[in-house]
């Protein structure tokens, strides 16, 4: 689950790869913004088929938060 998501980051979003740890938050230390982080939970529901309320978005601090999200959502 990390990997497709560090994919996305870099692939998406113009993340440098080398920044993308589970520890990394996504503002502070990957720079996203409001907007790309809507990107991000679009891609991820089409990309894993879930649905991501506002609420849950609330506790993506870091890449390992949304990777744990996904992982509990998907079974994987």
């Amino acid at each position: 689950m990390f990997e497709e998501l560090k994919k996305m980051l870099v692939d998406e979003l113009s993340v440098n790869p080398d920044d993308v740890t589970e520890s990394a938050e996504l503002v502070t230390d990957l720079g996203i913004n409001s907007l790309e982080l809507a990107d991000l939970i679009l891609l991820c529901e089409e990309r894993f088929d879930v649905e991501i309320t506002e609420d849950d978005v609330r506790s993506f601090v870091t890449v390992g938060n949304v990777v744990d999200y996904l992982s509990e959502k998907t079974g994987r």
